[in-house]
């Protein structure tokens, strides 16, 4: 088999995620996302073409080294260069299977650790943020029509960005007040509509095929994931100056997922029925929202007492090893 890296991304990318794995152009964006950065980088480190590079010359070595430049000079969050070591480890498998006489090279790949790191607190808004987020649209407007429709629609059904932004017409069943998303790893969940989302949708669509998008841009498109960011971005700006508590926090469309999840635990919805509504596969992704609510560990404090002990003198660590040892 060929030692070239080349042939090598080019199946894992194509043969295996979209044909044998049948993943989703979203996975196979963000996996060849890291081979566009990876591969120049080992390039310049073995000076060499990326079409010239060999499976024997990207060492574990190489991809520390590729982990390190992403800290330190594309200042990458720890999450971010964890996805990209994933898909290099999941690159290394598919090698490792696919031809055994690379099995020593592929485990030397897939040795190298995640990194750990404490998660970011949950960036959700209050009802009050919320309100005026969805009152600066101008409705008076065609285009602010839409973008009032499309805010309400993401805060009603907690959808992810590139759900809103590939939801069509005959996605929606406004009779029935419901829409289906098509969400991660092609699972497919059903949504109730607020009656204010159903008027909203059934104005901007009722002259669509069902074929379309609901939400398009100014050529007739289906709004892009990167449109959709800018258009929250606008609103979070103007919505700050009539709640200044909004200048304080980074509003994107997953922090209006976030408040749709923090808005039905508050309202006392049990958190596996909020799993089920945002689509989690797991129990414990969802567990966070429990985790992140203050209000309900006051709630919680407040039932009881703090406990009255009596001050007892610090007990001194000593000296030597010993003392080192209890110091720490």
């Amino acid at each position: 088999m060929n030692d070239r890296v080349g042939p090598w991304v080019r199946r894992f990318l194509v043969e295996y995620l979209i044909g044998e794995r049948n993943y989703s152009p979203n996975t196979q964006q963000s996996r060849r996302d890291t081979f566009v950065l990876f591969l120049p980088f080992a390039a310049k480190r073995c000076r060499c073409a990326p079409d010239n590079l060999a499976l024997s010359q990207v060492r574990s070595k190489l991809v520390r080294e590729f982990l390190r430049h992403l800290e330190g000079v594309r200042h990458c969050s720890p999450s971010t260069i964890n996805q990209r070591l994933i898909s290099l480890r999941a690159w290394a498998r598919f090698v490792g299977i696919n031809s055994p006489e690379h099995l020593e090279w592929s485990a030397q790949i897939r040795t190298i650790h995640l990194k750990k790191h404490a998660p970011a607190p949950t960036n959700y808004l209050e009802k009050r943020e919320m309100k005026a987020l969805l009152a600066a649209p101008n409705r008076h407007q065609r285009q602010g029509s839409r973008d009032h429709a499309l805010l309400l629609f993401l805060y009603n059904t907690g959808a992810r960005a590139s759900e809103a932004c590939r939801l069509r017409v005959e996605d929606l069943n406004l009779a029935s007040s419901a829409a289906t998303l098509h969400g991660k790893g092609r699972k497919i969940r059903h949504c109730p509509l607020w009656k204010p989302t159903v008027a909203a949708l059934r104005e901007l669509v009722s002259h669509r095929a069902g074929t379309q998008p609901v939400f398009v841009n100014h050529r007739g498109q289906a709004l892009t994931r990167y449109g959709l960011h800018t258009l929250v971005e606008r609103y979070a700006r103007q919505a700050a100056l009539a709640v200044p508590t909004l200048k304080t926090k980074r509003v994107s469309p997953h922090t209006i997922r976030h408040s749709t999840a923090m808005a039905l635990l508050h309202a006392g919805v049990d958190i596996n029925t909020i799993r089920i509504w945002l689509g989690h596969a797991s129990l414990q992704t969802t567990h966070i929202y429990a985790e992140c609510d203050l209000k309900m560990k006051a709630k919680a404090l407040a039932r009881c007492e703090a406990p009255l002990l009596e001050q007892t003198k610090r007990r001194s660590s000593g000296k030597g090893l010993i003392g080192f040892l209890r110091a720490l």
